[in-house]
């Protein structure tokens, strides 16, 4: 029997109880236990215990996962499929699913390899079984064969894994290169080239080209170095400034996991040698990243849940070792690197992250609403990248500075501090009272045009995401979290996609929002940080009556049940709910006929169960009331919220094309519409 079918009859054994992180997960005794910290390095890592060593270890336990599968050599990397829209959904896909498997294992044992050659792992040469396996690909017999691409033949997935492969074998050439009989590795250099010297897609897909053709010309073989300038030429174009590129059309953790991280690699390994100038472009471009990306992430270290392939998760830190090629001296290495292990286990040390001794396709368990049509079950491994950089040398500032969060421990408790980057219109806020980070990002993007379905989707038309509150996905009966949502014609509940940005001064954000299926509903968006939440001030400019909803963030319900309160504060409604971890309250200040709490089952990342606070309202053109003021805060759970911090509002003046807001403490925010 395959054991892609096998292996989740094996779910029926006996299950353990494991708690962690205040979720209880039931896990099968065949799994893999959880990853632990071994012997932490308290001096060098006050804060993780995480050195390159743990980095290692953590490599070879998610390795070890992926060769649980490996019997013999003919194995495919094939994992077992998780329900939905994932594929292989037809044979068809089957050889590039197991593509994937190979090129994307490849980036946890080429560094692994590289120190390491005759490692073995279930009784399996490691590298004895990429050789083989590599050769499977330009063998016709194989199943794993994949064909060259036709001479009029487009970018495919190939052309990706094709790219990741390459940089496996800049990293390790000795080991899954050089033993390589020269036929086989003309053969493969053929089929390889026959994607990379063709077209690609207006993405960060150029860089796969560019890698396959940067190998190939280190190896001797004749390559289109004028398609090769031009895809170089064509991504530095996409940069847009403050460490972000644009992924046509969106901001997400493609600018670092891909722009980012393959524009230093290339530089590093190849670029300063053949093509300096371009080689110095990239590294200008990713010094900026240093000062701006890192502080989207909490003071805890850990990333948000934001954007698509949310599944690769830890591969959001992957630029980060690689800052000492700048010969920086004020970057703090013990920063970036604590940012990089924490994040590392904010996934490993979690009960539901692996399943079946593989990464689930989800943010910590499978979770179907941020999985896309193109990923396998081994797509998830590209958060190996993070592993490159166990390439940088031991003595490297990166792995020898002292573990650090000394730009959170600068920051005033009782204050906000936003970060605007210019260049993108991207809000990145830090929250010192409560350690969380905020971003506010693009989305402009039709349901209708988008046949992925994942740029109109949660994972980008959220008002905000938050390192703290994963987002929740939409309920058809308009539970929302994060976002308006209305009754449309077709009486389904739609959410703001099409957001345009306004402007942002002193501290307000300004965008206003058009319902795709109805340009007469449309609003004025106002968010004013605050240090414990967010000020809201919306204008509704629609032309039609309508049903809406709003929603604050939401909840995912842990061991116990959420806890929820009701209170008046100086005549406004207030709602508080209360998971054993997290406090969260919606004050009415305007507008909202009512404010309740909505219970969703199979709609969050954390948990079966959520609660989020919606508030509810029919807008008629023909009243007066336009202004929907909210306020959006949050605590740590026990905490006691103070009269002023559930509302810090001196005054609130509405004109007609004016909102002036007098906070307590004196300070005015001003708005225009």
């Amino acid at each position: 029997m395959d054991k892609t079918f096998y292996y989740p009859l094996l779910l029926l054994c006996l299950f353990l109880t494991v708690t962690n992180n205040g979720i209880s997960q039931e896990i099968p005794k065949n799994e893999m236990p959880l990853f632990s910290v071994k012997n932490p390095d308290t001096s060098l890592s006050p804060l993780t215990g995480m050195t390159k060593k743990h980095w290692e270890e953590a490599a070879l336990y998610l390795l070890e996962g992926a060769f649980s599968y490996i019997n013999n050599l003919d194995d495919p990397m094939q994992f077992p499929k998780l329900p939905g829209k994932s594929y292989p959904q037809k044979d068809s896909q089957i050889p590039t699913e197991k593509l994937e498997g190979i090129s994307r294992t490849l980036f946890i044992a080429s560094p692994l390899l590289r120190k390491n050659p005759d490692l073995v792992i279930n009784s399996i040469p490691v590298a004895k079984y990429y050789r083989y396996q590599l050769e499977q690909l330009i063998d016709t017999n194989s199943t794993a064969y994949i064909k060259p691409r036709k001479q009029d033949g487009g970018p495919s997935q190939n052309l990706v894994e094709y790219g990741a492969m390459a940089m496996s074998l800049f990293i390790a050439p000795e080991v899954l290169w050089e033993p390589l009989p020269q036929v086989s590795k003309d053969k493969l250099a053929a089929s390889m080239l026959s994607y990379a010297d063709g077209p690609t897609v207006d993405s960060n897909w150029k860089f796969f080209n560019i890698f396959v053709l940067s190998f190939f010309d280190t190896q001797g073989y004749d390559v289109n170095k004028k398609l090769l300038v031009t895809y170089l030429e064509d991504s530095l174009l996409d940069y847009r400034g403050q460490g972000w590129y644009n992924d046509s059309p969106a901001y997400d953790y493609y600018s670092m996991w891909a722009f980012q991280l393959y524009g230093i690699t290339w530089a590093n390994w190849y670029g300063e040698e053949h093509y300096p100038e371009l080689a110095q472009k990239f590294k200008t471009n990713y010094q900026d990243m240093l000062y701006h990306y890192p502080t989207m992430f909490a003071e805890n270290g850990q990333m948000m849940m934001w954007g698509r392939s949310i599944s690769y998760r830890f591969a959001s830190v992957s630029p980060f070792a690689f800052a000492s090629s700048l010969r920086d001296d004020t970057v703090n290495y013990g920063w970036l690197r604590y940012i990089s292990s924490s994040t590392l286990l904010q996934f490993l040390e979690h009960p539901a992250f692996l399943k079946n001794r593989v990464p689930t396709l989800g943010f910590y368990d499978h979770f179907e609403p941020v999985v896309q049509i193109y990923s396998a079950r081994g797509s998830v491994y590209w958060m190996g990248k993070l592993f490159f950089g166990l390439l940088v040398p031991d003595d490297d500032p990166f792995w020898t500075a002292t573990e650090n969060k000394q730009p959170w421990n600068n920051l005033n408790d009782n204050a906000v501090y936003n970060k605007f980057q210019e260049a993108t219109n991207l809000l990145i806020t830090q929250y010192p009272a409560i350690g969380g980070t905020e971003m506010r990002s693009w989305c402009h993007e039709k349901k209708a045009n988008d046949w992925q379905k994942f740029r109109s989707s949660e994972n980008y038309n959220k008002l905000a995401y938050h390192s703290l509150f994963p987002w929740q996905a939409d309920g058809e009966d308009g539970i929302i979290s994060m976002n308006y949502t209305f009754l449309n014609s077709n009486k389904e509940w739609e959410p703001w996609r099409l957001y345009t940005f306004k402007s942002y001064h002193e501290g307000i954000y300004q965008r206003t929002a058009q319902l795709e299926t109805n340009a007469e509903v449309k609003m004025e968006l106002s968010e004013i940080p605050l240090p414990n939440g967010v000020l809201r001030i919306d204008k509704q400019l629609s032309t039609v009556p309508v049903k809406m909803r709003f929603g604050h963030y939401a909840l995912p319900e842990l061991n116990n049940p959420i806890k929820k309160t009701t209170q008046i504060i100086d005549g406004h409604k207030v709602i508080t709910i209360d998971n054993g971890k997290y406090q969260l309250a919606l004050v009415n200040l305007l507008g909202w006929d009512k404010i309740e709490v909505n219970r969703a089952k199979d709609l969050h990342a954390e948990a079966d169960f959520s609660e989020v606070i919606n508030a509810m309202d029919n807008y008629n053109p023909q009243e007066e009331n336009a202004i929907y003021a909210s306020l959006l805060l949050w605590k740590n759970s026990g905490e006691k919220w103070s009269p002023d911090e559930l509302y810090p509002i001196e005054s609130l003046k509405v004109l007609e094309n004016r909102v002036t807001v007098v906070l307590k403490g004196g300070k005015v925010k001003t708005i225009n519409y």
